[in-house]
């Protein structure tokens, strides 16, 4: 009994020396590329690893602002894949950052504020060690040092601060392991939060609430603190809370986040403790309802310090990056996104969006620039590519489809579907032209157009989506001589036939070919300066054209539709379109 005796006192002791000296003592280790983090931290895996090094959490503000230090220093971009917002957005948030503020994103739909708030939270928060098993993201070194010796000792803690500091569970896992227990990094992707805020969010879910389970089946009285339920501010401890519409939570619900930015604690029912999550809030909310009397309520726009606006795309490049690099392509293969097209549909949502008859309060997302590209990749599959075998190319004559994934509200008249068609079908036309005479800027002489005029008297071109499909000679009612299709035996629609019959366009074509490949070539390299790698074995030229004429056919079409409807818009204008058709301007 006595040997027994001695050797507890001197594990005890041991024990003691070992956490006072790690509490006391500065950290041994040498920082990783992360603020406060040893390099080596993936091989610290129990509790007394972590004691042994004298590991010191740094608070969540500490992290962002010194990570973010070292990113400026190192000419690092913590912000990757966030366009068009290097000159107002992000400067804003790195002053706040530095600053230790909590953050308010105010903007419309679409502009890229939650992603934001990822980022932050992924590139700029450091990895963290917790007891693994635990719901609250307990770290064993932030309860006051005698909490952590009685636990290593088999002892319960006597709570004499009414603070809480790890979950029942930590302290079990504790007691049953001791310096063996387990020990998991969470890195900053791992501690981000993300709620969007909805009428029926409670106080509770906030803040947390008794668990009647617990109750039940551990017998614990109703109001001692193991059968507590962590909400979502304690969900988020020793991480990121993005709040998404703030607005949307009524007053009694934005109180409950006061304290919490004020103090840096809440409390909650009649739990006899404070809680501490150390978290940085970032909300986001509309202008309307930011600017709406009563919206936020005052004392909490105060406490989230900086108020940052974000805004939608200024140019047409950086929108399109956005749009390569956020649309999904399910992995397709043999597909090939031409940029004038990718441009086109661009164009379309900004004219939209800065279009007196559209509702500017509701704004126009990104999001329909991006659904629209691949509702239309989808439309040229069905259409054509996978029933003929072949290429999926978009081009004009595939726009209609966009309906569906056009997101606007017309403001200044009646909002009906009828009128939103009739809208968007004028907006796709004015685009087009705007597209054709941007791409055919300069590209032209004079003597060019004119030897394209001459070459066409007598004759047309049909555009057709599917112009694999076959008619009759007996179909085509026209008079003989002006309509290609009444001249072919077959009837064929495809335009490798039609251009066999028109050699001043086909050459004309292979420069058109060969400034597409220049343009895709530069969005390429350009995507590549912003970091993006994603989805450009869809814009690459190399290998879409084949020696073989036929296996041209969809490349050319598309090159034909831009080459055709420039022609309608030129100076002077040379063609016209009726219907399908496009035939000599006389």
């Amino acid at each position: 009994m006595g040997t027994n005796f001695t050797q507890r006192l001197s594990r005890a002791d041991s024990i003691l020396k070992l956490v006072k000296t790690s509490y006391s003592t500065s950290p041994t280790f040498k920082q990783a590329t992360f603020f406060g983090v040893p390099h080596n931290y993936k091989d610290i895996k129990t509790l007394g690893d972590l004691l042994e090094i004298n590991y010191k959490y740094q608070p969540v503000k500490n992290q962002l602002r010194q990570n973010l230090i070292s990113k400026i220093k190192n000419n690092e971009n913590p912000f990757v894949g966030i366009i068009g917002f290097d000159d107002t957005v992000i400067p804003a948030i790195k002053r706040a950052l530095l600053a230790g503020h909590d953050i308010l994103f105010v903007g419309h739909i679409g502009q890229g504020k939650t992603k934001l708030a990822e980022l932050i939270s992924e590139n700029l928060l450091s990895p963290i060690p917790i007891v693994e098993g635990t719901l609250t993201n307990d770290i064993p070194t932030e309860m006051p040092y005698t909490h952590l010796v009685d636990l290593l000792n088999g002892n319960s803690i006597d709570k004499m601060l009414p603070e809480f500091y790890v979950s029942k569970d930590c302290e079990e896992l504790i007691k049953n392991n001791g310096l063996d227990t387990k020990i998991k990094w969470l890195d900053g992707k791992q501690r981000y939060r993300y709620i969007l805020a909805t009428p029926d969010i409670s106080v509770k879910d906030l803040v947390g609430q008794i668990d009647v389970v617990k109750i039940i089946k551990k017998g614990i009285e109703v109001f001692d603190i193991d059968s507590y339920s962590p909400g979502y501010l304690l969900q988020a401890r020793y991480g990121i809370l993005c709040l998404d519409e703030l607005p949307v939570l009524d007053p009694r619900k934005q109180v409950t986040l006061l304290s919490v930015l004020q103090e840096g604690r809440f409390t909650t029912g009649a739990y006899p403790v404070f809680f501490k999550p150390d978290v940085k809030i970032i909300a986001t909310a509309n202008p309307i309802d930011y600017t709406h009397s009563g919206k936020i309520i005052e004392p909490l726009a105060d406490r989230l310090k900086s108020h940052i606006e974000t805004h939608y795309p200024n140019t047409i490049d950086d929108e399109t990056l956005i749009l390569v690099q956020e649309m999904d392509m399910l992995n397709r293969d043999q597909t090939f996104l031409p940029i004038f097209m990718l441009k086109t549909i661009t164009r379309i949502f900004q004219k939209i969006r800065n279009h007196p008859d559209i509702n500017s309060d509701r704004g126009v997302s990104v999001r329909s620039t991006i659904h629209s590209l691949e509702a239309i990749v989808g439309e040229v599959e069905r259409a054509r590519s996978l029933v003929n075998n072949v290429k999926t190319i978009p081009r004009f004559s595939d726009l209609q489809c966009i309906f569906q994934s056009s997101k606007f509200e017309l403001d200044e008249i009646e909002d009906t579907t009828e009128n939103k068609t009739i809208f968007l079908n004028n907006i796709i036309n004015e685009v087009i032209q705007e597209t054709c005479l941007h791409f055919f800027n300069e590209f032209f002489k004079p003597q060019d157009l004119i030897s394209i005029k001459n070459e066409f008297r007598n004759k047309s071109f049909i555009v057709v989506q599917n112009q694999y499909k076959r008619t009759s000679a007996q179909s085509v009612s026209t008079a003989e001589g002006t309509n290609f299709a009444k001249e072919s035996k077959t009837g064929s629609y495809l335009y490798t036939d039609q251009l066999r019959h028109l050699p001043v366009i086909s050459k004309t074509l292979r420069g058109v070919i060969a400034k597409i490949r220049q343009e895709q070539d530069y969005f390429v390299q350009k995507a590549r300066q912003n970091e993006i790698d994603k989805n450009l074995q869809y814009i690459q030229f190399e290998g879409v054209w084949k020696d073989k004429e036929d296996s041209n056919e969809e490349l050319l079409a598309t090159s034909s539709e831009l080459l055709f409807e420039y022609l309608r818009f030129s100076s002077p204008p040379i063609l016209d379109k009726r219907e399908d058709t496009f035939e000599i301007r006389e």
